[in-house]
């Protein structure tokens, strides 16, 4: 082991600090941009979620006028709803196995293992009460913790349910306890937790036009399909509740389920707009691309329930924005009071925070009771004794990856739908070119009569015996773009090149080899950041790493209002070619684009409405979305994503569509 003296210790401390000043000084020496730039993209997000959140609260006054007006939107927010959601897959058998029962005072748990689709089982336990049924029913619905159904509060809300006469279907969402979705061959998790889960198995679904909340959903779906066939259950009279994630859950089965006659969602309903502002988004599991853009909001997904009973649970010290709570429940009050049943909406809020503590164990219990077993008595906790983890697990391993050989995990699914959807792909390719341009122009919310630009010249920047033009080019209801442009002289150039660097343009700039010996062949030559990348790159403080995307807020941000980042990207892209095609020397020059990491995917769609694009060398990225599908625990896959894609077409499609001989992929 080598040791250094204090003194060369101490040099080699200013030798890497004056690296950085210099690299930073570099950095700004090239930027054009002359504000505060690492907010740019969330303040340009945000405003356009506000916008779409504007128009919901005119759309919601009118509503909430008469009666029929009510109604009339709780059917538009349905169908929306189900529109989101995508296809869910055709029923098919359960198969329902029961591994154990545990016998308690005055109930017992059953182990219970079924099927939501082929080969994709789910873990859940049973709370049955002694005595002879039928019994009134309620699915519990598991927040985050990695125990999920074994939760020491969940089996506590269990056991108090039970013990008041209620059977009680507690599920293992996906990626927790038994259910984890990445893992090694023995079982183990890949990922760090079931909120990093949800996440990246959310960015496959996505492309598929299906989400981790519709794959929950769905689950739930066949569980309450599977607590329908228990003999003990009176299917007229089943509720729903749920804490935290399961709180989310809760919500998103309000809108979609029809045969729930209760609900009571704890932790977790807020006010979407005011969230995503403040705090950003939240895990996969916990927002549906395109709610901004269909101007959903979270307490919507109650409204499509109602007049249906409804008990919101709250902590006022919740991390989960109270103030959003009461927002929300604002909004719920209307609703009910136009339908007349004010009575059946009731807000429970304790002085604690997080969780379905027992005060809020107490008021569910006692709302279940006063609504399906007509008895107002309010319910008292007394003490509860729960179970270990391990005794309450439905398989031997202790993961359902490792207890069934043919398991159909949710990345296996995903593959299986890349495939299955070929069909589509290719149908979707036969149409007329414009139709297939008119399609994606609109997936990835593109203008392309926005035509008009507006150049803001910044002065000039020097690098050896370089002199590059620093600009801002701006189009209307964009993201302005930064950009570098130097020529070998006024003449017209045979060839312009385009950089789109994902570290930033003056990665490029600071080459000057590169730069001389383009301008030697007599090329002009453009360095731009579109956003997301070099001067807009997004302040690594707001990206919880647990996301494993570096513009995670950004990015699901943006599926949130319907404009994903490859599209903000591509617009981008577009408008400095609508900027070459506005120069008189530029003209008809062929233009090639030389582009990086998350600008590669960007570079390629702009080709598609742009001819005079005559060459692409691609640097890193992807290939084929399938590559996403394949590799789902890697990182920043969500700077790709476009909701629904692989419903209409791959990147190989694109490229096709294009023509081959326009592309280079080089170390992809």
């Amino acid at each position: 082991m080598q040791f250094y003296s204090p003194h060369r210790k101490s040099m080699l401390f200013v030798i890497v600090a004056i690296f950085f000043y210099t690299n930073s000084i570099s950095q700004k020496l090239y930027d054009c941009l002359d504000w505060k730039t690492n907010v740019t993209v969330n303040t340009f997000l945000v405003q356009k979620m506000h916008g779409q959140y504007n128009e919901r609260r005119k759309i919601f006054a009118k509503a909430i006028t008469s009666k029929k007006l009510t109604e009339e939107y709780i059917q538009s927010v349905q169908r929306k709803f189900k529109k989101m959601l995508g296809d869910f897959p055709i029923k098919t058998s359960l198969n329902p196995i029961t591994t154990g029962t545990l016998h308690r005072d005055g109930y017992k748990i059953e182990k219970i293992i079924y099927e939501s689709f082929p080969n994709h089982h789910v873990t859940a336990n049973l709370y049955i009460p002694d005595g002879k049924g039928k019994f009134p029913a309620a699915l519990l619905f598991c927040g985050h913790e990695n125990e999920s159904k074994a939760t020491v509060s969940y089996q506590k809300t269990a056991i108090l349910f039970a013990k008041n006469g209620f059977v009680v279907f507690v599920i293992d969402p996906i990626s927790q306890s038994e259910r984890f979705q990445l893992t090694d061959n023995t079982g183990d998790p890949l990922a760090r937790g079931g909120t990093t889960e949800h996440t990246l198995l959310n960015e496959g679904s996505s492309l598929l036009g299906t989400s981790s909340p519709a794959d929950e959903l769905w689950d739930n779906i066949r569980g309450l399909d599977y607590l329908e066939t228990r003999p003990e259950v009176d299917t007229a009279r089943i509720g729903c509740l749920g804490n935290s994630g399961g709180g989310m859950q809760t919500i998103y089965f309000a809108g979609y389920e029809k045969r729930i006659k209760v609900f009571a969602p704890c932790s977790y309903l807020a006010n979407r707009e005011r969230t995503l502002e403040i705090s950003g988004p939240a895990d996969g599991c916990a927002q549906i691309p395109g709610e901004g853009m269909q101007h959903l909001e979270l307490d919507d997904y109650l409204i499509a329930s109602a007049p249906k009973p409804l008990l919101i649970l709250a902590g006022r010290y919740d991390f989960i924005d109270y103030t959003g709570t009461l927002v929300a429940y604002n909004e719920l009050k209307k609703i009910y009071t136009s339908l007349q049943q004010p009575h059946k909406l009731t807000l429970f809020t304790y002085d604690d925070g997080h969780g379905i503590s027992k005060p809020k164990r107490e008021a569910a219990v006692t709302w279940f009771r006063k609504w399906l077993c007509n008895d107002s008595t309010k319910i008292t906790e007394g003490d509860l004794e729960t179970i270990p983890e391990h005794d309450l697990l439905c398989t031997k391993s202790g993961q359902i990856n490792s207890a069934f050989a043919d398991e159909v995990a949710i990345p296996q699914r995903n593959l299986m739908l890349f495939d299955s959807l070929k069909l589509s792909r290719d149908k979707f390719l036969k149409q007329q070119h414009g139709l297939v341009k008119q399609k994606v122009a609109q997936m990835l919310a593109l203008d392309l009569k926005n035509k008009k630009i507006n150049v803001e010249h910044k002065g000039e920047v020097k690098n050896d015996d370089l002199i590059f033009e620093k600009l801002i080019i701006r189009k209307n209801d964009q993201i302005p773009l930064p950009v570098l442009e130097i020529s070998s002289s006024n003449k017209r150039p045979e060839k312009i090149i385009v950089w789109f660097n994902e570290k930033g343009k003056d990665e490029i700039a600071d080459s000057a080899s590169l730069i001389k010996s383009y301008l030697d062949k007599n090329y002009a030559v453009i360095l731009c950041d579109v956003s997301g990348t070099g001067e807009t790159t997004d302040n690594p403080q707001f990206n919880d790493k647990k996301y494993y995307n570096k513009e995670y807020r950004n990015a699901m941000l943006a599926l949130h209002i319907g404009a994903p980042m490859v599209g903000i990207r591509t617009a981008g892209v577009l408008t400095l070619m609508d900027y070459i095609e506005s120069i008189p020397e530029y003209k008809d020059v062929p233009i090639e684009i030389d582009a990086t990491g998350i600008s590669t995917i960007a570079a390629m769609h702009a080709a598609l409405f742009c001819d005079q694009i005559t060459q692409l060398n691609l640097y890193g990225g992807i290939k084929t979305y399938k590559t996403i599908l394949e590799n789902p625990i890697e990182k920043n896959w969500y700077s790709y994503a476009i909701n629904e894609v692989l419903k209409y077409y791959d990147l190989p499609d694109l490229v096709q569509l294009i023509g081959k001989d326009k592309f280079h992929f080089i170390n992809n």
